[in-house]
């Protein structure tokens, strides 16, 4: 077992891995955060409260969560630190779960630590800046509250994407040398393309005017100028959701750890 996993060693190697990549993680942490933090208040500006802590809150998660894990597990395949990281006196789990905490847990504390501070500090000056005598006073205080991350739906599909890109930037980040982002990116985006059309295709032939046949939920049916959706059947709906949420994520992030191993044989 402790040529396995090793407590000791492994907070050995976690304690190497980020003083030696410090720039390299705390800039990406920073970019993320400051991109998150813009993002927000232009669309707050642009747009209204909703918009802007949804969009941001969706944006800056999972492509944070994109960006880091890349930033981590890129580290494996360059040529000299690669083979230095790989070589050291650690098990493949031990350096999977390294990347892992890095770009999960670690990632995850922060950045909704920092959107609920931001949330709270906009939100605050938001109350503080209204005029406690007008009559509209109670409802303008009430259309604007902090961002609710229990129980909330937009909360919980960003957590599905950010399990499945993040896996999905794992794994690329081991097979692609260099630019492993870009590179992840455009495979992901092509696939998704390839996955609508085909389901674009297949749907058309069952029904006619169809105007949105996003994979798994969303089959939207034209008809005049109005617009319905098809839904799945309830047992269908529940396969595929346990499918996105528990088993691709889980074939991504084992997956990288197969490679890992193969990296290091």
């Amino acid at each position: 077992m402790n040529d396995t996993f090793s407590l000791s060693r492994f907070g050995l190697l976690l304690k190497k891995t980020i003083l030696e990549r410090a720039m390299q993680i705390i800039g990406a942490f920073a970019a993320v955060l400051a991109f998150t933090f813009l993002l927000y208040t232009l669309i707050l500006y642009a747009l209204d409260w909703g918009p802007a802590q949804n969009l941001a809150f969706i944006w800056g998660f999972i492509g944070g969560g994109v960006v880091l894990s890349s930033v981590v597990f890129s580290y494996f395949t360059t040529n000299a630190g690669g083979a230095s990281y790989l070589t050291l006196p650690a098990s493949a789990l031990e350096k999977w779960l390294c990347g892992v905490l890095i770009s999960g847990p670690l990632f995850c504390l922060v950045f909704l630590s920092f959107f609920r501070l931001m949330d709270y500090s906009f939100v605050t000056a938001y109350h503080n800046g209204l005029d406690r005598s007008s009559p509209l006073y109670r409802s303008l205080y009430d259309h604007v509250y902090l961002y609710v991350f229990e129980d909330n739906n937009v909360v919980v599909k960003a957590t599905v994407l950010y399990t499945n890109f993040v896996g999905a930037m794992m794994v690329g980040s081991l097979y692609f040398n260099r630019v492993a982002l870009v590179k992840v990116a455009l495979v992901v985006c092509g696939m998704l393309a390839a996955i609508y059309f085909l389901n674009l295709g297949i749907v058309s032939l069952l029904f006619s005017n169809v105007d949105i046949a996003f994979p798994y939920f969303t089959v939207l049916i034209k008809v005049d100028s109005e617009v319905g959706n098809i839904e799945l059947p309830h047992y269908a709906y529940d396969i595929t959701n346990n499918f996105l949420q528990y088993v691709l994520p889980g074939v991504l992030w084992i997956t990288a750890y197969v490679r890992l191993r193969e990296k290091e044989i």
